[in-house]
């Protein structure tokens, strides 16, 4: 022999884990089950939903309701037929156009913040 250092073996790794985690699940908001339960709870959330609703139809119509009173008093103003023609045939148009999409925007907000306070979720 040569002098040589005979080879040993490498040691064999050992992979080294702890005990298996538990993966907890997230707590299920209750508001949802509230809901589907029909409790005073869910109750509530569905009322505070239905005001909201009532609240946004309630001011579109009064703003409606407004805006068609005034108008024997303008046009008893006007006294012209052509000018009260131009207000019943085109003038009319954009406010209720308006107020429409007011209330479409409103009413899907609502109901946007309904959804996301069934889910947990805050909002923005």
């Amino acid at each position: 022999m040569t002098g040589e250092v005979p080879r040993q073996a490498a040691p064999r790794r050992e992979v080294v884990t702890g005990e298996p985690r538990r993966v907890r699940p997230l707590p299920r908001y209750r508001a949802q089950a509230e809901i589907d339960e029909q409790t005073a709870l869910g109750d509530a959330y569905v009322r505070s939903l239905m005001r909201s609703q009532l609240r946004a139809g309630m001011s579109a119509f009064a703003v409606l309701a407004l805006v068609a009173g005034t108008l024997p008093l303008a046009f008893a103003a006007l006294s012209q037929r052509a000018v009260v023609w131009v207000v019943l045939g085109f003038a009319a148009y954009p406010l209720l156009t308006l107020l429409g999409w007011w209330y479409v925007r409103r009413a899907e907000r609502n109901e946007r913040d309904f959804a996301r306070l069934v889910k947990g979720r805050p909002p923005p």
